[in-house]
């Protein structure tokens, strides 16, 4: 029943994603994803629409009254919970940088960045490694607790590296596994497990 709910879990988190990336996500062998997600799909719970997942409202209905079940050990956790106050503390910093990376400031105008600039992007990607430092501890406290959390870690350090190697779309490109699109998809499974509301 838990590996179901996880399943679920992570289609909410990916909000459109193939089975793989489910897979992947919740850290459950690929087969074994990819039957529960075909039972989703005929008992009404997820869609698939071009070989992705999305939960269907009964889906939703679903998962979010079994988080109090299966997530009441973190909820209680006072390590947890004060990692997730330093997160939110991080996630403004963060916020900041993908403005700065995705806009600039010409001649007093805050304009597109149209990355014409690399000296501009490398200082932007060297505060992204400062918000990586920053942020590492705290993922290593919420695995502590939830032992999957350790993947948005790899995640992200993969997508970091590619960046400072030149592959600028690892910043914050959205159809990639790119820094910000982990980073969101991160801060979605905390507040899910926590039962909190994202703060727009």
């Amino acid at each position: 029943m838990y590996e179901a709910h996880l399943v679920l879990h992570g289609v909410a988190v990916k909000k459109h994603g193939t089975s793989a990336a489910v897979a992947d996500l919740v850290g459950l062998p690929a087969e074994r994803v990819g039957a529960l997600l075909d039972a989703a799909v005929a008992g009404g719970r997820a869609a698939l629409a071009n070989d992705k997942y999305l939960l269907t409202p009964a889906g939703r209905m679903i998962v979010e009254t079994q988080y109090s079940r299966y997530y009441s050990a973190p909820r209680a956790d006072a390590g947890f919970s004060a990692a997730h106050e330093r997160f939110e503390v991080v996630n403004n910093e963060l916020k900041q940088v993908i403005t700065d990376w995705q806009t600039m400031k010409v001649g007093g105008r805050q304009v597109a960045n149209d990355h014409s600039d690399a000296d501009y992007d490398e200082k932007v990607i060297d505060r992204l490694a400062g918000v990586h430092d920053k942020v590492e501890p705290i993922l290593r406290a919420f695995a502590a607790v939830v032992p999957r959390f350790a993947y948005y870690l790899e995640k992200l350090e993969q997508a970091l590296e590619k960046a400072e190697d030149g592959a600028h779309a690892w910043v914050s490109d959205a159809t990639i596994d790119s820094y910000h699109t982990v980073w969101f998809e991160l801060h979605e499974d905390i507040l899910r497990v926590l039962g909190r509301e994202r703060e727009e």
